[in-house]
């Protein structure tokens, strides 16, 4: 989190959010994948058979978008009351993400992980580049880009950043000017202040907004004393999703009953997590992410806001993580807007989510 007035620790730095050429990436997972493939691929038992510990599935590795925060409130549920034991696994591991850590494009191509979350932004390029995925889900209905600015002089809409200087990130150049692109608007129309991951030059006004984590950002600085007003992306022409559950095609063809058994877990784990942001919290904190020096008080706000993003209408009609028939080609709009040209069959297929709930109506 950002300590707003002191040293600045970064939470949520965004290179798992850039816009990269997955054939860039490839190589990099490769020299470190070796030990957690034997988890996700060696010791994991194909759809209907038996692992080395027994177990119907054995042990798979979970590419996390992020470090060990609140975000994975529903993997901690479904560790903590074996939602993923009970579905048949040996062992879920979770793999910390970050600035260092592997994209999930790169690890799914190089077996290092079997699922992750990620985000069409980032699975829509490697497909492109021509890594056979899907995503099959979203945990996030709308994605948490916002642009946070002083209560003292809000930006309230994309128009309001006219004639401001807006602190972006490198890694966020893409879907910043995808949001610009959705509103008529040009990087001429203000001032592009290149930035880093610590906020601090919005807080001592060298910037008037700046690209941020509804679920973050907003939280941290107002809890240092720094009012703060903000605004969604999602809520002005640009509805990606967010930690979407990415796989390969070949699990899908191949692996649909485990998939469908890890989904199933997920699931049971979202919907205590949704249900008790204090217990979320207290998991980030004090369990999973216990080495991370994160904050109670903080953690339970941020999961009580990101309840918003994983919570619809249309999931509690249809259940969570499913994307609706608009919602996906509002997305696919919104990728072409970002200069990403793919079709929905392309990217997502819905069809396990579809089956998992078919079977387990009791879990909407």
């Amino acid at each position: 989190m950002f300590r707003f007035m002191t040293p600045f620790k970064p939470v949520r730095q965004v290179d798992r959010r850039a816009f990269f050429r997955y054939s860039a990436l490839t190589g990099i997972a490769v020299a470190g994948s070796a030990s957690l493939l034997a988890c996700s691929s060696d010791s994991t038992a194909s759809s209907g058979g038996t692992s080395d510990d027994g177990s119907e599935f054995g042990t798979v590795a979970v590419q996390l978008s992020w470090i060990k925060n609140i975000e994975f409130a529903g993997e901690y549920f479904a560790l903590d009351k074996g939602y993923y034991k009970d579905a048949g696994f040996g062992n879920v591991e979770l793999v910390a993400g970050g600035a260092a850590g592997t994209g999930v494009e790169a690890g799914l191509d190089t077996g290092k992980v079997w699922i992750g979350m990620s985000a069409p932004q980032l699975t829509a390029p490697a497909v492109l580049d021509g890594l056979e995925a899907k995503i099959v889900g979203a945990t996030f209905q709308k994605n948490p880009f916002a642009i946070v600015s002083s209560a003292a002089a809000p930006i309230n809409s994309p128009q309001d950043m006219i004639g401001k200087k807006i602190g972006v990130q490198d890694s966020n150049q893409l879907v910043f000017g995808a949001l610009l692109a959705a509103n008529g608007l040009t990087e001429s129309q203000m001032t592009i202040v290149p930035a880093q991951f610590d906020p601090s030059p919005l807080a001592n006004g060298e910037v008037d907004g700046w690209v941020s984590y509804v679920t973050n950002e907003p939280i941290t600085l107002a809890a240092k004393g720094f009012p703060n007003a903000h605004f969604l992306f999602a809520d002005y022409n640009l509805p990606l999703v967010a930690e979407s559950f990415t796989v390969l095609q070949s699990t899908i063809d191949n692996e649909r009953d485990k998939l469908k058994a890890f989904l199933k877990a997920e699931i049971q784990g979202w919907r205590d997590a949704v249900a008790d942001p204090a217990e979320s919290a207290r998991l980030a904190v004090e369990v999973y992410g216990k080495d991370q020096n994160l904050e109670l008080e903080e953690q339970t706000k941020e999961a009580t806001a990101q309840n918003d993003l994983v919570v619809s209408a249309d999931t509690k009609a249809n259940g969570l993580f499913t994307m609706t028939p608009a919602l996906i080609e509002q997305n696919i709009a919104a990728l072409a807007k970002a200069g990403l040209e793919i079709s929905a069959d392309q990217l997502f297929d819905l069809s396990i989510l579809e089956e998992v709930y078919a079977e387990n109506p009791d879990l909407i």
